[in-house]
C-alpha cells in the first residue's frame, strides 16, 4: 500500500473514529476526562459529517465540477484516447441511488463513444492487474474488441498500479508515437489529480470525464440532511481524493 493510500485509509471516518475512540477510552482510564471527552466528540462529528449526503454533494462535487461534462460529439478532437482503470463508487450513475447494472457509467464505455464519435484514432488503456491475475487494462481492452473497436487502435499499458504511474508510463508510451494532445478518461472525481499528474509529464490533456455521479437524490432538502450509510461509506473516495492531491503536491508529483 502506497502512502496516499495509507493515509487516506487512515482517515477514513469509521477508521478514524474508532482509533480516535479507542484513544478516548484510554484517556479516560488515566482520567484525563477533558481530552477524553474532546477525542471521543470529534470521532462521533467526523461520522456524522460524512454520513450526510450534503457533505458528498459539497465536497464531492466540488471535485467533480473542476472539469464539465460533454456528450461525446462534443469533445474536442485530439491525438489519442487515455483511459484510466478503476471504478469510482462501483460506477453507479448516481452514489446516492440504488445499484442498477444498467445504469452503470464506466470510464471503458465512455473511452469507445469517443472512439466511436471519431474524437481520436486509438484508445490506450492503463493499469496494471492488481490481484495478480488480469490487468485493468487487459480487461478494458477486452470490452473494447467486444464492441467492434479494431486491434489497431487499442493500445495497452499495464505497468501502473497508481495514478502518478498512469501518466509516467501512458506518456512514455505516447511519446514514442509522438503523440502530445490526449482526450483523457477517468470519473469526475478522479479528474483533477490525473489532469495534474498527466500534465506534469507535459503532455496537453483534455478532460473528458465520465458523467459526474455525485448528484442530488432528489428534491428534497430532508433527504440530503438525513444521515445513511451509503453516503457514509461512499465519502472515502472523496477522502481518498483530497489526500492523493495533497500528497501529490507535497511530493511534487502535481
Amino acid at each position: 500500500m502506497n502512502f496516499s493510500n495509507f493515509l487516506a485509509q487512515l482517515v477514513i471516518p469509521l477508521n478514524l473514529s474508532i482509533a480516535l475512540l479507542l484513544l478516548a477510552t484510554l484517556f479516560l482510564l488515566l482520567k484525563r476526562k477533558k481530552r477524553a471527552f474532546s477525542l471521543g466528540f470529534f470521532a462521533l462529528v467526523w461520522v456524522l459529517f460524512w454520513s450526510l449526503p450534503a457533505a458528498s454533494i459539497w465536497l464531492g462535487g466540488h471535485l467533480e465540477n473542476r472539469y464539465h461534462y460533454e456528450t461525446a460529439q462534443h469533445v474536442p478532437v485530439a491525438d489519442a484516447i487515455v483511459v484510466l482503470g478503476g471504478h469510482t463508487a462501483n460506477s453507479r450513475h448516481n452514489w446516492f441511488a440504488d445499484y442498477d447494472a444498467s445504469k452503470t457509467s464506466t470510464r471503458i464505455s465512455r473511452g469507445a463513444e469517443l472512439y466511436e464519435a471519431k474524437r481520436a484514432p486509438f484508445i490506450l488503456v492503463s493499469g496494471a492487474a492488481f490481484d495478480g491475475g488480469t490487468s485493468e487494462a487487459q480487461g478494458m481492452a477486452r470490452y473494447l474488441r467486444s464492441q467492434g473497436i479494431p486491434e489497431h487502435a487499442i493500445v495497452i499499458e499495464e505497468k501502473s498500479f497508481t495514478t502518478q504511474e498512469n501518466a509516467i508510463y501512458s506518456a512514455r508510451i505516447l511519446r514514442e508515437k509522438n503523440v502530445n494532445r490526449i482526450l483523457l478518461v477517468t470519473s469526475a472525481l478522479h479528474m483533477p489529480r490525473s489532469v495534474a499528474s498527466f500534465t506534469k509529464e507535459g503532455l496537453e490533456v483534455i478532460p473528458a470525464p465520465v458523467a459526474p455521479q455525485i448528484t442530488r437524490p432528489d428534491d428534497s432538502w430532508e433527504a440530503i440532511w438525513t444521515p445513511n450509510y451509503q453516503a457514509l461509506n461512499a465519502s472515502r473516495s472523496i477522502i481518498k481524493e483530497y489526500v492523493g492531491l495533497l500528497v501529490y503536491w507535497v511530493r511534487g508529483w502535481v
